[in-house]
């Protein structure tokens, strides 16, 4: 357990990015440091210690602590790039990143004296599922919790979980606030207050440590439960879809890192049929620019869609039916063109890319498996064209719809 005085102590001792400027500086020098690591990562399937160390020593664990209590800041524009940059060393430290710095994100919906507790370490890292897979029985004072979650990416070294929960009263299902027929709610504990099950054997992102973890009884207090239909704060990070906004710069830095990959490849390469250097083979030519075009083309999705919502949200101000379905829609492309891209790159360079000496393959393997993500499905397609049309989406909570 991270202790108060112990968390004060680390933050004393090390000096950490506390701005934009620096915390992207360091993400980008952890590039090369990350893709070292990428075979013992993905061997340990969690992230070593020295990795863990390493991002938090980069700030970026921090990055979403409000200025206002000492952090630097970050919106999520600023927060994708960084997640973005990270993504070029190494596609499951950068999950594990773009996962472990919601705890400020989820200390806007709890009571304050929790929350102050939760930030008192600004580089705490908060792992688990929020969807409502527990139970969570009301008693006197808080909750009995039970159930078994999956996909704790980063809970390996996470200091705080989070564990999502229908409410029940008396053995029955508690109505939601809404009048809905069930109450999610979602729990906050301590690492060590859940057991981890090794479960996390997977094609890709197998250095994330996503593994099952698990609760039978576990008392957790009131306060520690929170609705992201119910912020305690106002502004742009007290809003459901505020921990989904910088995920798109995982699969954006992985498809960057394939680019730059083959194109600095293609310098010595010759297309032997055709006994012309790469460079002047017209299928490589048309590979190349195919995939800038459709990369350039998805960032600026994410980042034009975001830059707008950004803009809205800090004056007060609701989004809209559409502007609140750019940013979905340009997350799910975010996703869907990455792993074009590296299939069509890993097809170019053809039988070289299946040997691990080659980065390719563990990309591609990375981006088959984030591409499974619930944020990344055709749910949130339909939910998106619901939602424009007055349907009913299957997937509200990827729209930023809580009730």
């Amino acid at each position: 357990m991270v202790t108060s005085q112990a968390a004060a102590a680390r933050h004393l001792a090390i000096s950490r990015p506390n701005t934009a400027d620096e915390l992207l500086g360091r993400a980008q020098d952890l590039i090369p440091v990350l893709r070292a690591a990428s075979d013992d990562i993905e061997r340990a399937r969690q992230l070593p210690a020295s990795v863990v160390e390493e991002l938090r020593d980069a700030g970026v664990f921090r990055m979403g602590v409000p200025a206002e209590q000492g952090g630097p800041g970050l919106d999520s524009v600023q927060q994708t790039e960084v997640v973005e940059a990270l993504a070029r060393g190494d596609a499951s430290a950068a999950w594990c990143a773009m996962i472990g710095m919601d705890t400020p994100l989820y200390a806007q919906f709890l009571p304050e004296s929790v929350a102050r507790d939760e930030l008192s370490d600004p580089d705490a890292i908060t792992a688990g599922l929020i969807l409502p897979l527990g139970r969570a029985e009301r008693v006197p004072g808080g909750y009995l919790v039970s159930g078994r979650w999956g996909f704790g990416s980063g809970i390996t070294h996470a200091d705080w979980v989070v564990a999502g929960c229908f409410v029940h009263q008396d053995g029955r299902p508690e109505p939601g606030p809404d009048g809905t027929p069930q109450h999610w709610r979602i729990m906050l504990a301590r690492r060590e207050e859940f057991e981890i099950l090794d479960t996390w054997y997977t094609t890709g992102l197998a250095g994330s440590g996503s593994h099952d973890y698990q609760a039978q009884g576990l008392f957790v207090p009131e306060e520690h439960s929170f609705s992201l239909g119910a912020p305690r704060t106002k502004g742009p990070y007290a809003t459901p879809e505020a921990i989904l906004r910088n995920m798109p710069g995982v699969p954006l830095g992985v498809a960057r890192a394939a680019l730059d990959y083959v194109r600095e490849l293609a310098a010595d390469r010759t297309d032997r049929a055709a006994a012309l250097p790469w460079s002047d083979t017209y299928r490589v030519q048309m590979a190349i620019a195919e995939s800038e075009m459709e990369l350039s083309a998805a960032r600026h999705a994410v980042y034009g869609s975001l830059r707008t919502q950004m803009r809205i949200l800090e004056t007060g101000s609701e989004i809209d039916q559409d502007k609140r379905v750019d940013t979905v829609l340009a997350r799910v492309n975010a996703f869907r063109a990455a792993r074009t891209i590296v299939i069509r790159l890993y097809d170019l360079v053809a039988t070289t890319a299946v040997y691990r000496p080659s980065p390719l393959d563990r990309w591609l393997r990375d981006l088959m498996t984030m591409r499974q993500h619930v944020i990344a499905q055709d749910q949130v397609l339909q939910s998106a064209g619901a939602h424009l049309l007055g349907g009913t989406p299957f997937n509200p909570f990827s729209l930023g719809i809580v009730a």
